[in-house]
């Protein structure tokens, strides 16, 4: 069978995430560990008794989504279940290259954290009196539309971020930017908009000053050659070298994240097993949304591994599936 694990990224998190893996496996409380001798914090205590807002925190965000990440694909393993390919959704790609054994857990829990405090300084200083930058999704609109209505409005800070599914696409921009942008789409037909819970413009131009920085860390890290397919946001396709992992990881700071072409390529290339690997049921929403747009879209074959009920789940199908055959 083939297996594809998909890792979620910001805007998964939630306090308590990854309690009954820490509670369950030796090895993920040697991750968490690990993690927190990188952060120089107490992961345990920001994800179990920490609150939403400070874990919304950007700096604080990354590297606590990952840890649950790489706590999941962990107890994963433990139940026997590994992936023949990879990706993540924005911060979930860097997990999908350790999967994919581009980078060390050592490296990317160390990067992650970087990252976090990088984009969080970009950010606040694109902050203006009339509030702070940020995101807002776009429903009812596919990524043309969206991009054409922009051009068309003149609006300027406010670009396509994340392109979720043919009925969402996110935008990130200034505070001003947004709400010029807000009533812009719903006059060219958006059913409507919503601003998210993050604190950044993220996979904007607006980000440049962060890719700069991300920029002088990234080029002292291990990036090896893929060990198994492992898919780019930026691209849609297949990241071909540790060279092109390390230019991906840059380029998707201030790039659109085009995850529907990814979902694509990834069916394309015989995908049986699809799982969401770590908090939250985000990807799973994402991938069966396709459907809506494409009747032959095989909806139902996105799993959630993010807690360990759904991780013993999917184990029982398995073997029951195995024993049938």
């Amino acid at each position: 069978m083939n297996t594809v694990f998909l890792y979620p990224g910001q805007g998964a998190q939630y306090v308590g995430m990854g309690r009954d893996f820490y509670d369950y496996s030796p090895a993920v409380r040697e991750l968490f560990e690990m993690g927190s001798d990188a952060g120089k914090l107490d992961l345990a205590a920001l994800l179990f008794s920490g609150t939403e807002e400070h874990l919304r925190q950007t700096d604080n965000t990354q590297i606590a989504v990952t840890l649950v990440n790489l706590a999941a694909r962990q107890v994963l393993a433990d139940f026997g279940i590994t992936s023949n390919a990879s990706a993540g959704f924005s911060l979930g790609e860097y997990t999908a290259l350790v999967d994919a054994g581009v980078l060390s857990r050592e490296d990317v829990l160390t990067l992650v954290l970087q990252r976090g405090q990088i984009m969080e300084r970009a950010s606040r200083h694109l902050d203006r009196d009339g509030g702070s930058a940020g995101m807002m999704a776009v429903m009812g609109m596919d990524l043309p539309e969206v991009v054409q209505a922009l051009k068309d409005s003149g609006i300027g800070d406010v670009y396509p971020s994340l392109y979720n599914s043919p009925i969402q696409t996110v935008v990130g921009g200034t505070a001003s930017g947004l709400t010029a942008a807000a009533e812009a789409l719903k006059a060219a037909g958006a059913r409507k908009t919503i601003p998210l819970k993050v604190s950044g413009p993220f996979h904007t131009p607006l980000m440049e000053e962060a890719r700069e920085d991300l920029e002088r860390i990234v080029q002292w890290v291990d990036f090896r050659d893929p060990e198994k397919p492992v898919y780019s946001n930026v691209t849609g396709e297949r990241i071909m070298s540790g060279d092109e992992a390390r230019t991906r990881c840059l380029e998707q700071i201030v790039n659109t994240v085009v995850w529907v072409k990814e979902e694509r390529r990834i069916l394309e290339d015989g995908a049986d097993l699809v799982i969401e690997v770590g908090p939250g049921k985000v990807l799973q929403g994402l991938w069966g949304a396709v459907a809506r747009k494409d009747p032959e879209w095989p909806a139902d074959r996105c799993h959630t591994a993010g807690t360990l009920e759904e991780i013993e789940t999917i184990a029982r199908v398995l073997e029951e599936q195995s024993h049938a055959s």
